[in-house]
């Protein structure tokens, strides 16, 4: 459903002047953009989140709602591709004509709407996947070349091959300065998290940004899957982090997005060069819970069961590289539980009142024994409140580093 229907089905009720939209419980996060798809509604506030970074603009996100003709793969995938190819036509020809301000704004917002468009499609098969990301990265280096923007692309030796990512070096750091690596979540890119690391640099603080194996350009060009013993993926991140001038050792912290949260406990409970950590949300047994969902959704009939979590049962099969079959126990493998006692770096720990899986962060954090730990609560009053701050990253960021500032 577009925006605008979303805008006529909801109640309204009358005011000063005219009438406002109700939202279900009152607050901005009830609002469906996209209703009975929770994935898609997702991304929408997550595109709407990043407006006042740059990345996105409103009248363009909210046009791409209203041009959206159907709540899937292709429907959403012909939507943002169109986006990003009209921006990408706008930025050539700005750079043609050595409008090169322009040009690289333009080229920062199709980098965006290329990489959404594959958001949500699990078809590798397609070749269109391949193409989207890949305009998304030029896109992207175009504007890193044009803006004067502190980034460096860079491959994170891995094993026999590479981890795709960024490093961003703060013009106001101290000759030794902190470094914070952002771990991004199940369907969302290293570059997505430009909410925290462009205000880590404003504060004197390096970051490298990656994708990691599951993970945006990782999964989507490399064919690289996740695997739980995350230790094995962040090692060699901090391996080569610590090859970068002006980073002191003493002061690394990671923060992992989403199941990035999940993950990254598990890296730090074995690799103890971390000093802070910061999981948003955290999770305890995030496999447990989800197999637990999909074993009831397969007793139902797969003709009887909801188009979107068929899809999402699906898209899990293809990042963890298994089969629906397998699916159930692979899952399972994604348990802290038997490490969390192993953590002991300072932890802080993000949550959310409009949290997709309420009660689980505050779990985690009290199963916290031998750290130090924070916990930080997003209510409606910050516009924070729903999953890893979407559509609230400019006040989340303002709380979060007043926190990261005291430790780093």
């Amino acid at each position: 459903m577009g925006i605008l229907g979303m805008m006529k089905e909801m109640k309204s009720k009358m005011a000063a002047g005219g009438h406002v939209i109700e939202f279900p419980d009152g607050h901005w996060s009830s609002a469906k953009f996209i209703d009975g798809n929770i994935m898609l509604d997702a991304l929408v506030k997550h595109l709407l989140g990043l407006i006042h970074t740059g990345m996105t603009d409103a009248g363009e996100v909210l046009e791409g709602i209203a041009q959206l003709e159907t709540a899937d793969g292709e429907g959403w995938m012909k939507t943002w591709s169109a986006m990003g190819d009209r921006l990408k036509r706008r930025a050539e020809e700005s750079e043609e004509k050595q409008k090169l301000v322009s040009a690289s704004s333009a080229y920062l917002r199709a980098s965006t709407y290329y990489r959404v468009s594959v958001m949500y499609t699990h078809d590798d098969t397609d070749s269109r996947m391949k193409k989207y990301m890949q305009e998304s990265m030029d896109c992207y280096e175009k504007y890193l070349e044009y803006s004067g923007y502190p980034g460096e692309y860079v491959e994170i030796p891995y094993e026999d091959t590479y981890l795709p990512g960024h490093f961003y070096r703060s013009s106001v750091a101290e000759k030794k300065a902190p470094l914070l690596i952002l771990t991004p979540g199940r369907d969302t890119f290293a570059e997505d998290t430009r909410w925290v690391y462009d205000e880590a640099l404003k504060r004197g603080i390096h970051c490298l940004v990656y994708d990691g194996p599951g993970q945006g350009s990782a999964l989507r060009i490399q064919g690289l899957k996740f695997r739980p013993d995350w230790e094995n993926v962040l090692t060699p991140v901090i391996d080569f982090a610590l090859t970068k001038e002006g980073i002191d050792p003493e002061r690394i912290a990671i923060m992992g997005m989403s199941f990035g949260g999940f993950l990254s406990p598990r890296a730090v409970a074995f690799d103890k060069r971390v000093k802070l950590c910061i999981v948003d949300p955290g999770n305890l047994n995030w496999g447990g819970n989800f197999a637990d969902i999909f074993s009831k959704v397969k007793k139902i009939p797969k003709r009887l069961r909801p188009a979107a979590v068929e899809n999402m049962m699906q898209d899990y099969c293809w990042k963890h590289g298994t089969d629906m079959k397998n699916l159930i126990p692979e899952l399972r493998k994604y348990d802290n539980t038997d490490i969390i006692d192993q953590v002991t770096c300072h932890m802080i720990v993000l949550d959310g009142t409009a949290e997709v899986t309420p009660g689980e962060a505050i779990k985690f954090y009290d199963a916290l024994r031998n750290c130090e730990k924070d916990y930080i609560l997003f209510d409606e009053e910050t516009t924070a409140q729903s999953h890893t701050q979407m559509g609230g990253y400019a006040p989340a960021a303002e709380i979060l580093f007043d926190r990261i500032g005291e430790y780093l």
